[in-house]
């Protein structure tokens, strides 16, 4: 299998950006210190004592390294840095000093508008199961802002566990750049972002799996959501995917748990915004498993996801949805078993009576 991408070693590509941001994200850990941008203990939070967080400046520092050393400039590269930049500033803000979700929504958009208008990335068709579904304008410009605005805030929430969200992303990039590899070819713009960012994003996990030296922050984990949804965006455009089928896939965990998320807080009457500890990986905590076992077990689930796509790529998709709706049927069964959307008697009983104690 040739891996060169753009006159490029693949391994040296994401070699190099692995080497750039182990060096820059201790960098960035002193920048938040210094800065105050640190995640406090409290009653929502796994730690116990204060982590620096805003680790995404490494990882946003190593992707441009990686931009400038491997990617060809375009005016669709060009608007990936535009926007990236803008994503990852808010994110800095917030790091440092709490920022309201309107806000932070408004200055999304406003990053996907970026993507959408200057880098002329839009979904016009959806071409899913042989059915073509085209959507005219404005629509398909507000289904694009609405996917990749859905996207960087779908790895925000997930990002609740030391080397949760920088590891699924890591799942991610990979298989992007494998299927790019299987079809032979690699030199599309998506697979030369999934490299660097891949790179990129290992060099982080190395401060931040448990136990976690640094988080990545809203800088990072916004940043990693714009350019999952990016190279999701680039792959349908593209000679690589053919569908938005296999992003989202892949990307199953955390669209399950936003969706999860909404519609729980919706029930409660509580705003979209509102933190609570009843996402997917608060429950594996709940089932006395450590956290790195549940950041493993969640990491597997995400690679059997992966190779989902992976199968459907390869022309075997009967094997690939048969697949894809166990999992799913797995998934629904944890929602049952767990207090992911309904909160269970037992918990309720167990609850009033250590009140009482």
């Amino acid at each position: 299998m040739n891996l060169s991408v753009n006159g490029h070693n693949a391994l040296i590509v994401v070699f190099i950006t692995f080497l750039v941001s182990v060096v820059l994200v201790p960098l960035a850990k002193k920048c938040a210190i210094h800065t105050g941008a640190m995640d406090m203990p409290n009653a929502r939070k796994i730690q116990k004592e204060p982590v620096p967080r805003m680790g995404g400046l490494g990882v946003f520092g190593a992707f441009l390294v990686g931009y400038m050393l491997f990617a060809r400039s375009s005016y669709q590269m060009i608007s990936i840095l535009i926007g990236g930049f803008i994503i990852v500033f808010i994110g800095m803000i917030d790091d440092i000093k709490s920022v309201g979700a309107l806000p932070k929504f408004i200055v999304h958009i406003i990053a996907a508008c970026v993507i959408v208008f200057y880098g002329k990335i839009v979904i016009d068709y959806v071409d899913l199961f042989g059915f073509s579904i085209n959507f005219p304008v404005p629509l398909n410009y507000i289904i694009t802002i609405f996917f990749i605005v859905a996207i960087t805030n779908a790895i925000n929430l997930i990002d609740g566990l030391d080397g949760l969200s920088s590891g699924i992303s890591s799942i991610y990039f990979l298989t992007i750049a494998i299927i790019g590899f299987i079809l032979n070819r690699a030199e599309g713009l998506d697979t030369m972002l999934s490299l660097i960012t891949l790179g990129a994003t290992l060099g982080f996990l190395v401060y931040n799996f448990y136990p976690a030296k640094i988080y990545i922050g809203d800088s990072g984990s916004y940043f990693l959501g714009f350019i999952i949804s990016i190279i999701a965006l680039l792959g349908y455009k593209g000679p690589t995917l053919t569908t938005l089928i296999i992003p989202v896939v892949i990307l199953a965990i955390p669209i399950f748990d936003t969706g999860l998320a909404i519609l729980r807080r919706a029930l409660k009457g509580q705003g979209i915004g509102t933190p609570d500890k009843e996402h997917f990986h608060f429950q594996l905590l709940k089932m006395r498993f450590s956290i790195p076992a549940s950041v493993l077990i969640i990491y597997g689930i995400n690679i059997l996801f992966a190779s989902v796509s992976i199968f459907y790529v390869l022309g075997d998709k009967k094997l690939a949805i048969g697949v894809y709706v166990a999992l799913m049927v797995l998934l629904l069964f944890l929602v049952v078993k767990t207090d992911i959307l309904f909160e269970h008697k037992k918990d309720k009983k167990n609850e009033k009576r250590g009140k009482k104690a």
